[in-house]
């Protein structure tokens, strides 16, 4: 009997280590455009691969440039659920846990008004065979989207009409609300801190804009939080992620913080924080500046982003040296900031998650993804372990 209770203990706590949540939230951005979308294939990428298209076409622009990027595993679509299910296995090996999936909703000149891109995470990421290892959420990229932007070559001529509207007013959130809650949240591994689903947002200035005023707008979001909370849920945990974070005070940080408490922001998290600049690791330390200045001026948790450089020239014809990230640029300095976020998100355990964001997993046509290449191989991914195994 005695060995009988020994077994059942060491079987208790082999169970109980399995079950046990990884200490950090090593979140990976994913950039879902390599499929062919169907507003996708009318508007920008007639090829059938999406955003390939225009990867493929990257040119260095001064010697030593590496372009075009060289995917090691091919040109996969992301929206396969076999590439996909690739992607979680590399992930969860190397430390990444959590994906955070890009997701569209847009006004396009057809008067078609709905989601993009959204096959990807649909049809790619939650059909893969096992993405319930890995947890997910969602990121609202509601920024515009001017002809030229994701397609020069196709719209050149056009720098500076608007392609795709972000804007939405009250009866198209109601639908955005219904979509999100119904489809993703009660995934089980849709990823919830004190049991609130997260949903990041990219620009809440824009957010507003949809909506007759800021009273309308704060109006809106209190629907959001209230029918998360109709759905079981103790409530939405909304994340704002502005795109580069070069300086939170220059976007007046009176508004911002009017913003926060008007809307219920929970936390920040950028989506490349440091800014862009040719220096890897002058980027890397505008990160840890930026981290800072959001601590003094907000008194809401920042989540600690690491980029992994920046070269969307493949977008920019005109887009030179000045433009792109080649200097001290390498998986050693990465490795370095990534420690540097671990060691932010340990100060502030008291108080927060611990929450690291990584841009990103598959941004190709920016230059910054995890995944391996011809170039750097595994070895980004070998610095995520190094920090977080």
């Amino acid at each position: 009997m005695k060995k009988v209770l020994i077994i059942l203990c060491c079987l208790a706590a082999i169970a109980a280590c399995t079950a046990r949540k990884p200490q950090y939230r090593v979140c990976a951005y994913v950039w879902p455009s390599c499929h062919d979308d169907s507003l996708a294939h009318s508007w920008l990428w007639e090829d059938g691969e999406g955003e390939w298209e225009v990867i493929k076409k990257g040119n260095p622009r001064f010697e030593g440039h590496y372009q075009p990027k060289r995917p090691l595993w091919g040109y996969g679509l992301d929206d396969d659920p076999q590439v996909v299910e690739q992607w979680i296995q590399t992930a969860l090996k190397y430390g990444v846990n959590t994906f955070v999936y890009d997701w569209y909703w847009y006004n396009a000149p057809d008067g078609y008004h709905g989601p993009y891109l959204e096959s990807a995470l649909d049809n790619g990421f939650l059909k893969a065979p096992s993405n319930r290892k890995m947890d997910f959420f969602l990121m609202y990229a509601n920024h515009d989207v001017k002809y030229s932007y994701w397609n020069y070559h196709k719209w050149g001529a056009d720098a500076d009409s608007l392609l795709f509207n972000p804007r939405v007013g009250m009866e198209d959130w109601k639908q955005i609300v219904n979509r999100v809650i119904s489809q993703y949240f009660h995934l089980p591994n849709y990823a919830k801190i004190d049991g609130k689903p997260i949903f990041a947002m990219f620009n809440e200035s824009i957010f507003k804009q949809g909506f007759s005023s800021d009273d309308e707008a704060a109006e809106a979001m209190a629907y959001f939080r209230n029918e998360v909370k109709k759905a079981g849920f103790p409530g939405l945990w909304l994340q704002l992620t502005p795109g580069d974070g070069t300086d939170l005070s220059k976007q007046d940080p009176v508004q911002l913080k009017a913003d926060i408490e008007a809307l219920e922001i929970d936390a920040i998290a950028c989506y490349n924080m440091g800014g862009f600049t040719p220096d890897y690791a002058q980027q890397c330390a505008n990160s840890v500046a930026i981290r800072a200045q959001v601590d003094s001026l907000y008194d809401i948790p920042i989540f600690p982003t690491v980029s992994i450089g920046w070269d969307d020239s493949p977008r920019f014809p005109r887009k030179g040296a000045d433009d792109i990230t080649h200097f001290n640029h390498s998986p050693e300095v990465f490795q370095q900031y990534l420690q540097i976020a671990k060691e932010y998100a340990d100060a502030h355990a008291d108080t927060q998650p611990r929450m690291v964001m990584v841009n990103a997993w598959n941004e190709w046509v920016e230059g910054s993804y995890l995944l391996p290449d011809e170039v750097w191989g595994f070895q980004w991914l070998e610095a995520v372990k190094k920090v977080f195994e």
